[in-house]
């Protein structure tokens, strides 16, 4: 089977022939794994099933001084630590008021410059998958401030609801031009959860968020392709919303903060899962041979029926040992 064969058959809760995966790594650990393998395509060289594709434009990051970036809706970023992502240092909006700001162009031609030439060299072997990320909570807090737009909700119910709706009006140009090309799916990434639960609690991402994405993931539906959610921490009590709301496929489903097994068998048929290996435990503090047991018992529990895509619950971290990372990928190769 070709990789998007198995994704396919993944996603439609048909067993394939072995589990799909995609390991996803930090910077620092892809540079090391590039070097044990002496690749300079690790996507290409642990075989992971998805060929991802990312919605921003090449200038949408500036470097405004070392180690300090820009990104195209104007938020800096403090990279001196945190090479990935990073924290936020500015505020866009310090006020609760939109008065001024001048959106970036959702339908900048540079953002999609090299989707045809990668889908094409890619031969139908990868599952396509486009990727919108800070889609709608968190593109909300970087502008405004994580603490400004939890109190917002409650003090400035008007802003929140301009707010919210002018940036998911923007995404959903994305995907209406996303949806021009030959992708399988969207992985939308918003994170809602912490270790012990929302954010914002249920009721405020009911009124808020639901409502929105349930518009979003509609244009992605509407076309034919499959929805993918990323949002960590423990937010399992917003699976039936999500379902609802139309969503096919839920990242990074992190065994730390739910029971994973017990949730696959819950929705199975349902809600497919993407990840589940542990990267706060097992893969920095196991031994290969824990990994190893751990993977093959995962695949075959979680995976058995389909609706699994086999993952670390994050992109893994540089403090996992290139052993663990390899011993992962041989585990998931030779299922």
């Amino acid at each position: 089977m070709t990789r998007r064969e198995r994704v396919v058959k993944a996603l439609a809760f048909q067993e394939p022939d072995k589990a799909p995966w995609h390991i996803g790594l930090t910077i620092p650990l892809q540079e090391e794994i590039a070097r044990e393998l002496g690749a300079a395509d690790v996507d290409q060289a642990l075989g992971n099933h998805f060929l991802s594709l990312h919605s921003g434009p090449p200038d949408a990051w500036t470097e405004v001084k070392p180690g300090f970036w820009r990104d195209q809706f104007g938020v800096v970023w403090d990279r001196t630590v945190d090479k990935d992502i990073g924290n936020v240092i500015d505020l866009v909006f310090p006020e609760p008021d939109l008065d001024g700001y001048d959106w970036p162009d959702p339908l900048n031609p540079k953002k999609y410059t090299a989707w045809n030439e990668r889908i094409e060299s890619d031969n139908g072997d990868r599952f396509v998958l486009a990727e919108l990320s800070f889609s709608l909570f968190e593109r909300a807090w970087t502008m405004r401030g994580m603490e400004n737009l939890l109190m917002d909700m409650i003090l400035h119910e008007e802003f929140v609801n301009e707010l919210l709706d002018t940036i998911c009006d923007w995404n959903i140009e994305v995907l209406k031009k996303m949806m021009t090309y030959p992708v399988d799916a969207v992985l939308m990434g918003d994170d809602w959860g912490q270790q012990r639960g929302l954010l914002t609690g249920g009721a405020l991402w009911r009124k808020y968020i639901l409502p929105r994405i349930r518009r979003m993931y509609a244009v992605v539906r509407d076309a034919g392709r499959k929805v993918v959610i990323h949002s960590c921490g423990k937010v399992d009590e917003l699976f039936d919303d999500l379902v609802d709301a139309g969503l096919h496929c839920f990242n990074p489903f992190q065994p730390e903060v739910m029971d994973t097994f017990a949730l696959a068998k819950k929705y199975k048929g349902r809600l497919a899962f993407y990840g589940g290996i542990s990267t706060q435990r097992l893969l920095p503090y196991g031994t290969p041979d824990d990994v190893r047991r751990e993977v093959r018992h995962i695949c075959r529990q979680i995976g058995a029926g389909g609706g699994y895509i086999a993952a670390p619950a994050h992109d893994t971290p540089k403090d996992v040992p290139v052993e663990n990372v390899l011993a992962l990928w041989e585990t998931l190769r030779d299922q």
